[in-house]
């Protein structure tokens, strides 16, 4: 999903609290973008464009900035409810919240938030399956789901 956005364009930070789970990310990525390049369907320069894009990090406060947060902790509604509720104090108020679920209620996870939930359900692989499915809750408003829309293409 990170690889995703950022060769999408976005400056992404990838963030998990177990520093092996993170070194495993980077190493998996990395190799991913060496079988690309050596098949020829990316450039070695390209490579290195999104590769400068990826920050990986274990604390949410490297996101404090951020314009939005994708969530994809396990798919627990307790964990991404706790999730969201601890970036609400860190973040800013404008920043949008979704979570990458595939099946729980966006509803149900933003209850108690303060901001409204969107979904964005990546499919796997999420860097070559060119599909997210944007799910709005019952208080997403519809700026909401079209400005996830805008950067979901």
């Amino acid at each position: 999903m990170g690889s995703a956005c950022a060769q999408a364009g976005l400056e992404v930070v990838n963030i998990d609290t177990f520093p092996s789970a993170i070194e495993k990310a980077k190493a998996n990525l990395e190799a991913l973008f060496i079988k690309k390049v050596a098949k020829g369907s990316m450039t070695a320069e390209k490579k290195a464009e999104i590769l400068g894009r990826l920050t990986y990090s274990g604390s949410f406060d490297d996101v404090k900035e951020a314009a939005i947060v994708i969530e994809a902790v396990p798919e627990k509604v307790e964990i991404k409810k706790d999730t969201f509720k601890e970036l609400m104090g860190i973040v800013k108020p404008d920043c949008m919240f979704a979570s990458n679920t595939s099946s729980l209620s966006i509803t149900e996870i933003g209850a108690g938030l303060d901001r409204p939930m969107i979904g964005m359900h990546f499919f796997n692989p999420a860097d070559r399956m060119k599909l997210v499915e944007v799910i709005a809750g019952e208080n997403t408003p519809d700026e909401m789901v079209e400005k996830i829309k805008g950067i979901s293409v």
